[in-house]
């Protein structure tokens, strides 16, 4: 072993001194995207600067500067609280819709297996139906006054 391949290492010809050149050439695909995002990043901070350096300065107005309700004058704080059942609506609104979602891929592979997942379907949809009985019988999405 010369004292030049020792220096060299890994970095030399051989298995060894592939890897780093073949991962630079992998990374090389990345620049383009790497200069797109700094030009982006540049482009958006220079218009905000030039915005805020030469735009018009108006001084500042108590009346228009109020929160604005289609002209009226608001009646009550605006951070009011709300029911917690608007959250559980919206919450079982994305519970259902992602489970939906789950009917594509068995749409899909629906040919490969009939019998199967047509069964499979079904007691997907049983579980379903009997979640969605019990929201409603539980009154998450009665709306009456109690």
């Amino acid at each position: 072993m010369s004292v030049l391949s020792s220096l060299v290492g890994p970095l030399g010809p051989g298995p060894l001194g592939a890897a780093p050149l073949a991962a630079s050439a992998d990374m090389a695909e990345y620049v383009p995207v790497l200069v797109m995002l700094v030009f982006a990043l540049l482009f958006a901070a220079l218009n905000l600067g030039l915005s805020f350096v030469l735009g018009k300065k108006a001084p500042s107005n108590p009346v228009k500067d109020a929160a604005y309700e289609c002209g009226m004058p608001p009646l009550s704080e605006a951070h009011q609280r709300f029911s917690v059942k608007f959250y559980l609506v919206a919450i079982l609104f994305v519970l259902f819709d992602i489970e939906v979602v789950f009917l594509y891929p068995w749409a899909v592979y629906f040919q490969q297996m009939p019998a199967f997942l047509f069964f499979e379907m079904l007691l997907f949809i049983g579980i379903l139906l009997l979640g969605w009985w019990y929201v409603m019988r539980k009154g998450a999405v009665n709306w009456a006054r109690e």
